[in-house]
């Protein structure tokens, strides 16, 4: 029993009060921050539809780091942790369910699921936008809610053990104590304007592929059109020549009745750079070069390897450390010797950097063995006599 208390003692970070958290705090489906005025109001539902599920650079952005982070390849030296991360939730991949969670949300909950021993069978990652946490008297979290009907779950933050019920990764939020925020907030504006541009151009087809024009009457009489006359040839306008049905079809006009034309503006024709510079800042929230979401115009990488390898310096790896760091510091009282980590190594697109820094240790006559092999990740040699 001393042994529990201790790793449980050690779990908590000892029994010294914790200095209060402010009381205040935003729940998670409400804005990761606030809107200034002018913007347009952030509400995560309708983002999801208008960005991920609506918009291919944010969908494609999000599968990206989703897949790579939950593709990339573990170095464990446990057979059953490492089991545990690389099991499905909800017939999907765990890492990638949090890392979309993540990125999107800017919260993952992973709840921990045991046994009547206590011991932990499975990881489920829950929905974000329904996990609301409960703030004790002193503002740190005590509970969380899980919304998924009308009735509420209260998953409490210890069992009765002292070990924990949930696993909370959040992305860093300088003004918010309990949860983080989303790339999919910051890419809100990029991805309005973006999908603003394909409406446009896609009304823009619907009307043959150029702008609407005027047709002029020309009264030599003095007389203008009646109000029958003006709606007879309103509908016929709209019924036999507007759509891309339509495009081209000749129009055959009498009574002083001529076609204008109009061309499109400066302004109009700077939707193309609009959209492209928009669909650029929807990649920078998510952190993907542009040049892997094979946007125009872009020459920032001289080619795709370099853009590979930058999206695994500058966000898988760093998003890969954070949620198997997060996981393992939960898994802790059950696996204390736990190793949890991406393997470098068998990672193809560092394969270069790797040959490099092998072929510097390698070199460097004035190190040991030992020291090379420290530098390498690798594990120290056994020395006779040691083995049992």
């Amino acid at each position: 029993m001393a042994l529990l208390e201790t790793i449980a003692a050690a779990f908590k970070g000892g029994e010294e009060a914790r200095v209060p958290l402010a009381p205040s705090f935003i729940p998670t489906w409400a804005p990761a921050f606030n809107a200034a005025d002018g913007t347009r109001n952030y509400e995560y539902h309708k983002a999801i539809r208008d960005g991920f599920l609506s918009n291919p650079i944010a969908q494609r952005a999000v599968r990206i780091v989703a897949e790579g982070v939950g593709q990339s390849p573990l170095a464990c030296n446990n057979d059953v942790l490492k089991a545990l991360v690389q099991s499905t939730s909800a017939g999907q991949s765990l890492i990638e369910t949090i890392t979309a969670h993540v990125v999107l949300h800017g919260n993952g909950f992973v709840q921990i699921i045991k046994d009547a021993s206590g011991q932990v069978i499975e990881l489920f990652a829950l929905r974000p936008d329904r996990v609301k946490i409960v703030a004790g008297s002193d503002g740190w979290p005590c509970a969380f809610e899980y919304h998924p009907s009308d009735q509420p779950i209260t998953i409490p933050l210890e069992d009765e053990n002292g070990w924990p019920n949930m696993i909370h990764i959040k992305a860093m939020h300088p003004v918010e104590d309990h949860y983080g925020a989303g790339a999919l907030a910051a890419a809100h504006e990029a991805i309005a304007i973006h999908n603003a541009a394909a409406n446009w151009n896609r009304t823009l087809l619907e009307n043959a592929a150029r702008p609407s024009g005027a047709l002029v009457y020309d009264a030599g009489d003095g007389i203008g059109l009646t109000t029958d006359q003006f709606d007879r040839l309103k509908s016929e306008l709209a019924s036999a020549f507007s759509g891309h049905s339509n495009a081209g079809r000749p129009m055959l006009l009498d009574g002083g009745l001529k076609w204008q034309s109009m061309a499109l503006s400066p302004a109009d024709m700077d939707f193309a750079t609009l959209k492209s510079a928009a669909a650029r800042d929807i990649a920078l929230a998510f952190g993907v070069p542009p040049m892997l979401l094979g946007l125009p115009g872009d020459n920032t990488y001289s080619n795709y390897r370099e853009a590979n390898r930058a999206l695994w310096r500058l966000t898988l790896l760093p998003l890969a450390d954070k949620l198997l760091g997060a996981l393992h510091e939960g898994l802790v009282p059950w696996f204390p010797e736990g190793e949890l980590r991406v393997d470098m190594d068998r990672v193809p697109a560092l394969s270069e950097d790797r040959e490099r820094l092998w072929k510097q240790v390698s070199d460097a006559e004035f190190l040991s063995r030992a020291e090379k092999r420290e530098m390498l990740g690798l594990q120290p040699e056994e020395v006779e006599g040691d083995a049992p």
